[in-house]
C-alpha cells in the first residue's frame, strides 16, 4: 500500500487524510452497497499530481477510488470494492480552463459544479445542456461520465452528448487525450490553429471516449474535459401538458422533437412534480399532488437572435394545432406551478435539501434506457413490482427523458424511503432487486448499472463483459483503477 509520506510529497501534508471520520464518511453512500473504510483520501490539485499518484499506486499495487462530486452519493460507484483503496477526491480541482463561444464548447477540470459552469458560461451568452436538477455538489464531469439524460434532446445528438473531449490517466499511468484534443501539439498550439476540441471520436477512428464514459472510473482518471454548449436563448415560452393517460402525453412528445419545435423537453408523474415544486418552496411534499394530473410534460419553445418574435409565434402556433389535434390541452399554470416558474427551477441545480432527499431522508432510483412504444408496459411493469412487494403506488416517483433526437427515452423510478428506518430500508432494498429483474425479462437496457444489481446485469452478455476485461488488462493491466465496480 501506498505511504502517506510518498503521497503527501506529491499532494502536500494537508492533503492527505486519514482521520477516521472521514474515512467514514467516504466507506459508505446513499446505496445498499456494502461500506468499507479506505485507506486514505488524497486531495491533487492538477493533472500532475494526478498522474505521479496513478503511478505510485502501480508501484505499490494501491487500490484506486476515483470522486468528483461532493456528498451525498447514491450510486455506489465512489465506495471502495476493496480494503486498502485511496481516495482520489478531484473536486478540489475546480479550474475552468477555457471558454470558447465560437465553437460553443467549454473546458474544465473535474470539481467544478453545474452552479459554478453555469454562470460562467452564461456570462458569454451560452448555457449547458443540463439533467434534471443535479445536487448542488453534483460535478459536470462527474454527470458526463456517468452518461445521465440531458433535457434537451434536441441538441443531443449522441448517446454521449454533451461529453467531446478528455485528458484521462490511465492504469499505466500515462495520459492520453481523446478526440480532436488528440491532435499534434499541446493544447495551447492547437488553439492558435483554430482547434476547439469539440470533436469527440478519435484519435483515428476510434471512440476511446465511449471505454470511459461509464466506466465507473476502472479505466483511468480523467483530469480535464471539454462539453458542447448551447447559445442563450432570446426568447422562450414554456408550457405545461396533463393528463391522466400516458399514451397521450407520449403522443405529443413524439411529434414535438420529431417537427424540432421545442428545447427543454420531459415529462413526470405527478409525485415526482409535487416533490420538486415542495423542494423550491416552504410548503410540504405532496401538498400540490392532488391538484396535478397523473402525468406532466413540460416543454420549452425558444428562439434566438434573428426574428425570435416571428419564430416563436410560428412555432406556438404549430404546438398548439399539434397538441389539440391529439386532444390535450396546453396551459401555462398546472396545480398552482407556472410553466415559467419551473423553467428557471430546471436551471439551476435543486435547493437544499437535495428534492429526492425532502420527502423521506432516502431514494433508490431504478432507471434504464428503453422505446417509447414500451414504457407504458415498463410503468405497469414496476407498478405491479411495487403492488407485489407493498409499496404505495402513489409514492412511486417517475421521470421520463426523452433522449438522442427522441429515439429512445431514459426511464426512472424513484423509491423513496426512509434509511433512518430499518425494516423500510429492507423493504426498499429487495424491491429495487426484484423489479429490476421484472424489468431486464421484459427488454429493459440498463447501460449504466450500479451496485447490487450490476452482476445481474452485466453477467447477460458474457462477451462483452470479456471484452471490457480485456481492454481493462490493456489499459490498467495492475487492476488499481475502482477494481470491482462493473465486475471488472
Amino acid at each position: 500500500m501506498i505511504e502517506k509520506a510518498k503521497l503527501a510529497k506529491i499532494v502536500g501534508t494537508g492533503n492527505v487524510i486519514s482521520d477516521w471520520p472521514v474515512l467514514d464518511e467516504y466507506s459508505r453512500d446513499m446505496s445498499f452497497t456494502h461500506p468499507i473504510k479506505p485507506a486514505m483520501v488524497v486531495k491533487p490539485g492538477n493533472a500532475e499530481e494526478v498522474s505521479r499518484i496513478v503511478n505510485l499506486a502501480r508501484e505499490t499495487l494501491t487500490p484506486l477510488v476515483p470522486v468528483s462530486s461532493g456528498p451525498p452519493h447514491f450510486r455506489g460507484d465512489t465506495v471502495p470494492g476493496s480494503g486498502g483503496s485511496v481516495i482520489v477526491d478531484l473536486s478540489g480541482m475546480k479550474k475552468i480552463i477555457r471558454i470558447d463561444r465560437k465553437n460553443r464548447v467549454v473546458m474544465f477540470e473535474p470539481g467544478v459544479t453545474f452552479d459554478e459552469l453555469g454562470s460562467a458560461v452564461a456570462e458569454n451568452g451560452l448555457r449547458l445542456n443540463m439533467p434534471l436538477l443535479p445536487r448542488k455538489s453534483k460535478s459536470v464531469l462527474g454527470s458526463l461520465l456517468e452518461r445521465e439524460p440531458v433535457m434537451m434532446p434536441k441538441y443531443h445528438w449522441d448517446i454521449s452528448d454533451p461529453l467531446s473531449c478528455t485528458e484521462v490517466v490511465f492504469g499505466t499511468g500515462e495520459k492520453f487525450r481523446t478526440g480532436a484534443a488528440a491532435g499534434s501539439g499541446t493544447i495551447e498550439e492547437q488553439w492558435a490553429a483554430g482547434g476547439a476540441q469539440k470533436e469527440a471520436a478519435g484519435p483515428s477512428s476510434a471512440s476511446w471516449y465511449r471505454l470511459i464514459q461509464g466506466s465507473q472510473g476502472t479505466m483511468g482518471i480523467v483530469t480535464w474535459a471539454s462539453a458542447r454548449c448551447e447559445l442563450m436563448p432570446s426568447l422562450e415560452e414554456p408550457f405545461f401538458v396533463g393528463s391522466e393517460r400516458l399514451e397521450s402525453i407520449l403522443e405529443v412528445v413524439h411529434w414535438l422533437i420529431r417537427l424540432g419545435l421545442v428545447n427543454e423537453c420531459l415529462v413526470l408523474n405527478s409525485t415526482n412534480l409535487a416533490q420538486i415544486a415542495a423542494a423550491h418552496s416552504a410548503q410540504k411534499s405532496f401538498q400540490k399532488k392532488e391538484n396535478l394530473p397523473r402525468w406532466v410534460l413540460f416543454f420549452n419553445i425558444a428562439a434566438y437572435d434573428f426574428l425570435p418574435e416571428e419564430r416563436i409565434k410560428g412555432q406556438t402556433e404549430d404546438m398548439l394545432e399539434l397538441v389539440q389535434r391529439l386532444g390535450l390541452e396546453v396551459v401555462k399554470v398546472l396545480g398552482g406551478i407556472t410553466a415559467d416558474t419551473f423553467l428557471k427551477w430546471i436551471r439551476h441545480t435543486s435547493d437544499e435539501p437535495y428534492w429526492k432527499l425532502r420527502h423521506k431522508g432516502g431514494c433508490q432510483d431504478i432507471f434504464f434506457l428503453t422505446i417509447f412504444d414500451q414504457l407504458p408496459d415498463m410503468v405497469q411493469t414496476m407498478y405491479a413490482a411495487a403492488e407485489a412487494a407493498g409499496y404505495p403506488g402513489p409514492d412511486l416517483g417517475i421521470y421520463l427523458q426523452p433522449i438522442v433526437q427522441g429515439v429512445n427515452c431514459h426511464c426512472e423510478f424513484n423509491l423513496f424511503y426512509n434509511p433512518q428506518d430499518s425494516a423500510e430500508t429492507a423493504f426498499t432494498r429487495e424491491l429495487s432487486i426484484s423489479a429490476t429483474k421484472r424489468l431486464l425479462s421484459q427488454g429493459a437496457f440498463f447501460s449504466r448499472p450500479y451496485g447490487e444489481c450490476t452482476g445481474l446485469i452485466m453477467n447477460r452478455d458474457a462477451a462483452t463483459l470479456d471484452a471490457l476485461r480485456k481492454v481493462k488488462a490493456i489499459l490498467d493491466p495492475r487492476n488499481i483503477m475502482n477494481p470491482g465496480k462493473l465486475g471488472l
